[in-house]
């Protein structure tokens, strides 16, 4: 459970889209308005340091209220474990009442048209830049195609698991628990660039976020090895 709960905090495909939207917005749409065409300095960096804390700060708070609703609903009637979505849409019954399922529906319907774009882009993406092909949202079909055939793979397939006898929530579990193993060779791989001394060193971290940032690498390969150990005892 603290491997889902991690893998779903810090999951790979984020690396992909932030590192690829930021790169793609500096090369295209904001090249003029930030004045882009030198390196960037300080002041492009501190534009993504502000979006970043804001989402940060946004997405955990949004996360402390569904913990605290669902424990002082379903937790507290002994509901302990979840197979359904109905049975989640439950704990919104004290406060929506009977528009319970029609307020969980558009929370879902919501989520899923936020998520679904940000989750095939980031794959296509980073296959995209695996196999040298040319990606940018930005950019026409025509030029990109191997790109927007991801795209639309990425969205078909999870649309065909959708059909299946699948458990959702069992899906949503185990694809937590797999983003919190996958992320601990990308966390580390990362933070070798981040800290290294070559580049320039406009780029560089300051030292207590590379600290910070090794903590959180650490942090969560104890957790996967923890995994493993007490899976094999």
């Amino acid at each position: 459970m603290i491997v889902a709960v991690f893998g779903t905090t810090i999951s790979p495909y984020l690396f992909f889209w932030q590192a690829s939207q930021e790169a793609e917005e500096s090369r295209l749409s904001h090249r003029r308005q930030y004045g882009l065409e030198r390196q960037p300095g300080k002041d492009y960096f501190r534009r993504i340091s502000i979006d970043t804390w804001t989402g940060m700060l946004v997405s955990n708070v949004i996360a402390f209220f569904i913990i605290v609703t669902t424990a002082a609903t379903l937790n507290a009637q002994g509901v302990t474990k979840i197979d359904t979505a109905a049975q989640a849409a439950e704990a919104l019954r004290p406060i929506a009442g009977e528009l319970t399922f029609v307020l969980f529906s558009a929370g879902i319907i919501g989520t899923g048209l936020l998520a679904v774009p940000v989750l095939a882009g980031s794959a296509a993406y980073a296959v995209a830049e695996a196999f040298g092909l040319r990606g940018s949202l930005e950019l026409p079909a025509s030029r990109a195609l191997g790109f927007y055939a991801i795209v639309g793979a990425a969205t078909l397939g999870g649309g065909a698991l959708a059909a299946t006898n699948i458990d959702p929530i069992a899906m949503l579990f185990w694809t937590a628990v797999i983003n919190g193993v996958v992320a601990v060779p990308i966390m580390v791989a990362m933070m070798l660039v981040v800290s290294g001394r070559k580049g320039l060193r406009s780029l560089c971290l300051p030292r207590w976020l590379t600290s910070l940032g090794w903590l959180a690498a650490a942090l969560m390969a104890l957790t996967v090895v923890l995994l493993v150990w007490s899976s094999l005892t």
